[in-house]
């Protein structure tokens, strides 16, 4: 996003340092007097602001005002052209509490980066557009968030939008590409089209691989195999593969990558088409490509490199299992030399760098513990996945444009490689954790999941952190961790009971104050009694401990308990138990941990 925030007064530099530190934004400017015209004050650069617009409109997303709605429909009046071409605008007022998306609510996102501000500043979303109110699918831009790209005329969007508001039928006929977004509340109110139908309503739109100059959504899905002579000419490889599309009515925004022969990892003219595109390029060997059952294998080919096939055999290779063959190969030649273009099309969609995964600490429980950063992260992702109540806690703050996917307990592995495989084709994943996703949570998994992958080819990812359920135990309590603490868990299903007994020990030979996680379920019934045998070798039976049940819940509670009396039939996998340490006091329900301010003489 080539965002810039404007303040219309010096009110508001705190937001916009803000807005930029949370990337909303790249540039952020202070209005000016004519005497206070190009001065700078890092990062906020002052400027009058229609000089500030002459310069940036045209090559600007987005562009947030701080201050009135008159003042900034008064400055960029002049500037408007057209829906399409205009960037989004949104305008938040000094005290960050109302978010107004005025322009280009479906084009340049700005609907949606109005959600996540406020869910950032903690304001609320001033919204005028039918879609919103409705819960109605933005249907010329909800594609941007499945990672597809549109095509069509603006005016026949406009036309179809104009019909739903209308509370017109809309009909979709989608023949590639995911097809989660049917399951939201919005998705399933479109009227789905059978492929094989020839039935086409005016209200239709497309998600489709073939330029048909209608209402159209492009999933990345097509894999392009070239083989070329050495040397081949970058011009003569683009106009053949324009033209190889253009015969088969292939469009240019469905291409999801190269792929061609690794001899070729220094052939510059395949390289530069790559780069310029902005398109990844596979390349595979020569054994690898042999494997490959192709309808057009040449000997002389053969001969010269080793395998049969180049173009037709590394398109396939590139778009995985299930992927079909839809144009097979073709030669063009000119005194520029010669290329070989060959198309696959793959089940799913790949476009890594368009797509998210968000880590997120839910909390313990109740959505009031939700951090704000957690809320834009949110805000921001069209899929979320998790275990099915700690997704329930959340689902209020869902739109009825987004997807939950739901799963069980043990299911951790199958959830990483969900939300990995959606981000690889480019969709902004949630994926959820209870408290701090990296305290025994999701992140750490999906992270070593990540490492496997190579780096160019990794979809961005973020951590972002959550309250844990100790953290809010001890709040309950008073400030037991006030001094050195440390977490254990008593779960041996994934690390030996041995090691779980060693990191005791030294906990209690350190004198840390120990919390517990996942104390006693019904399968692991001696874990806990063998934990605190352990403890009480060397730590006073009168050491308090607190035993936290459903923090964050409806049905929370609290108990003050001694180490030698420890009730062990009330102790279930939604207990935190936190035992003092040598200094912990228990005294009229404040369990504390001092941390020697008051013996500090200086």
């Amino acid at each position: 996003m080539k965002g810039i925030a404007i303040g219309l007064s010096h009110n508001s530099k705190e937001i916009l340092k803000r807005l930029k530190k949370n990337k909303f934004v790249k540039a952020i400017y202070i209005a000016s007097s004519a005497k206070e015209d190009g001065k700078v004050n890092e990062p906020i650069q002052v400027h009058k602001p229609r000089e500030i617009l002459l310069k940036k409109w045209q090559e600007t997303d987005l562009i947030i005002f701080i201050g009135s709605i008159a003042a900034t429909i008064r400055i960029i009046n002049s500037y408007l052209t057209s829906k399409d071409k205009d960037p989004g605008i949104i305008v938040i007022d000094n005290k960050c509490s109302k978010i107004v998306p005025l322009i280009g609510l479906h084009q340049s996102n700005t609907q949606n980066i109005a959600c996540q501000i406020a869910s950032l500043l903690g304001g609320e979303v001033i919204e005028t557009n039918n879609s919103n109110d409705q819960s109605l699918l933005n249907l010329d831009a909800f594609g941007n968030q499945w990672g597809w790209k549109r095509s069509g005329n603006i005016k026949d969007w406009s036309k179809l939008v104009i019909k739903q508001a209308k509370k017109e039928e809309i009909f979709c006929k989608q023949i590639s590409g995911n097809s989660l977004w049917k399951t939201s509340e919005s998705g399933e109110i479109i009227k789905q089209i059978n492929i094989k139908e020839t039935r086409k309503p005016d209200s239709t739109f497309h998600v489709s691989i073939f330029e048909n100059h209608e209402t159209t959504w492009h999933p990345p899905v097509l894999w392009i195999g070239i083989g070329c002579e050495r040397n081949t000419s970058k011009e003569l490889i683009e106009n053949s593969l324009n033209n190889f599309l253009e015969s088969g009515n292939f469009s240019q925004q469905s291409i999801a990558g190269f792929a061609t022969i690794d001899i070729k990892k220094d052939e510059k003219g395949i390289l530069e088409l790559s780069k310029e595109k902005n398109l990844p390029l596979r390349f595979f060997s020569k054994e690898d490509l042999s494997t490959i059952i192709v309808p057009n294998p040449s000997n002389v080919v053969q001969k010269e490199i080793g395998t049969p096939s180049v173009a037709e055999a590394s398109c396939l290779l590139a778009a995985g299992e299930e992927s079909k063959l839809l144009e097979e190969k073709r030669i063009f030649k000119n005194r520029f030399g010669a290329v070989t273009i060959a198309v696959a099309e793959s089940k799913n969609q790949y476009n890594p760098t368009h797509g998210e995964i968000h880590i997120i600490g839910s909390g313990p429980g109740d959505i009031s513990f939700l951090t704000n950063n957690a809320k834009k992260a949110l805000s921001s992702c069209t899929v979320w996945i998790g275990y099915k109540m700690y997704l329930d806690l959340i689902k209020p703050l869902k739109r009825s444009d987004q997807v939950l996917i739901k799963s069980n307990l043990t299911e951790e592995k199958e959830r990483c490689h969900k939300a990995i495989k959606l981000a690889e084709e480019g969709i902004k994943v949630a994926l959820i954790s209870s408290g701090e996703s990296g305290f025994y949570g999701m992140a750490g998994l999906l992270l070593e999941l990540l490492q496997k992958i190579k780096k160019e080819y990794r979809p961005y990812f973020e951590v972002h952190p959550g309250i844990s359920s100790v953290q809010l135990a001890a709040a309950l309590s008073g400030a037991p961790l006030m001094n050195d603490f440390c977490s254990i868990s008593l779960s041996d299903k994934l690390t030996p009971w041995p090691l779980i007994e060693k990191r005791i020990e030294g906990a209690i030979v350190g004198d840390f104050v120990i919390a517990l996680f996942n104390p006693q379920s019904i399968e692991r019934n001696w874990q806990l009694k063998s934990a605190i045998e352990l403890c009480l070798k060397s730590r006073r039976g009168d050491t308090p401990v607190l035993i936290a049940r459903q923090v964050g819940r409806e049905n929370q509670s609290k108990k003050f308990f001694t180490l030698n009396k420890i009730p062990f039939e009330e102790i279930d996998m939604l207990s935190i138990i936190i035992i003092g340490n040598s200094q912990t006091t228990l005294v009229d329900e404040i369990f504390l941990t001092p941390r020697g301010y008051l013996n500090n003489q200086a």
